[in-house]
């Protein structure tokens, strides 16, 4: 049967668990990502985590986060954290970054850069 959802397309848990582990290493490492990475705990273990179980049921395989924490509510989750434009742009580009270096293909890379920038786009609660 031909894989149908992102995430059969990119390889299923193994690779969500990469991307998500290149995503918060690049984050806590290049300079381009500080406004991202000062948004962060010193311990990004829980932010990983988190990430890894939304990212799976996002990518349509198991529902990890709500299974274990309920609705992702993600605005509300997000609304103590100050999310501009320059915020939003260092998460998707640093998501992009981190989908490229992991091998998702370009064609999907592309859509789901979309649907992320648009996602991120919804979390912004400052006026700029």
């Amino acid at each position: 049967m031909k894989p149908t959802t992102p995430y059969e397309l990119i390889g299923g848990e193994a690779t969500v668990a990469r991307l998500v582990d290149r995503f918060y290493e690049l984050m806590d490492t290049a300079p381009a990502f500080k406004v991202l990475r000062d948004l962060h705990p010193a311990d990004l273990k829980g932010s990983r985590d988190k990430l890894f179980m939304f990212l799976s049921g996002w990518f349509g395989g198991p529902d990890l986060f709500v299974e274990q924490f309920g609705h992702p509510r993600l605005r509300a989750r997000h609304l103590p954290f100050s999310i501009g434009k320059a915020e939003r742009d260092q998460w998707v580009a640093c998501m992009y970054m981190a989908m490229e270096e992991v091998g998702i293909e370009e064609e999907l890379r592309t859509k789901l850069t979309q649907n992320f920038f648009n996602t991120a786009d919804f979390m912004r609660n400052r006026e700029e």
